[in-house]
């Protein structure tokens, strides 16, 4: 099993849109790339919540069986479309891969 968590620290205004909105925005689109490749096991997209401490603005938490379905799951074309929204609203982004 490996998994992939990934942090985004959004712009302040980018795209037409507050931090906010661009948050929400892209958890919506995030969450369309749920169940897209076998061998996804886990999807789960959240943006930070008042009053809980949060340093990031958005992050996806994901399962895969392998690397393969990982690599599938990158290269899926509902993926790559949302990939140039997501560079052009974020600040910073952290991400770590591990298999357990």
């Amino acid at each position: 099993m490996l998994k992939h968590i990934v942090m985004w620290k959004l712009k302040d205004h980018a795209e037409g849109a507050d931090r906010a909105a661009n948050a929400v925005e892209m958890k919506r689109r995030l969450d369309e790339c749920a169940h897209i490749v076998p061998g996804m096991h886990a999807f789960e997209v959240t943006i930070a919540q008042p009053g809980l401490e949060a340093t990031y603005d958005v992050v996806l938490y994901s399962e895969f069986e392998d690397k393969a379905a990982l690599d599938a799951y990158a290269q899926h074309p509902v993926h790559k479309a949302l990939v140039p929204f997501i560079g052009a609203i974020r600040a910073e982004r952290q991400c770590m891969d591990y298999v357990v």
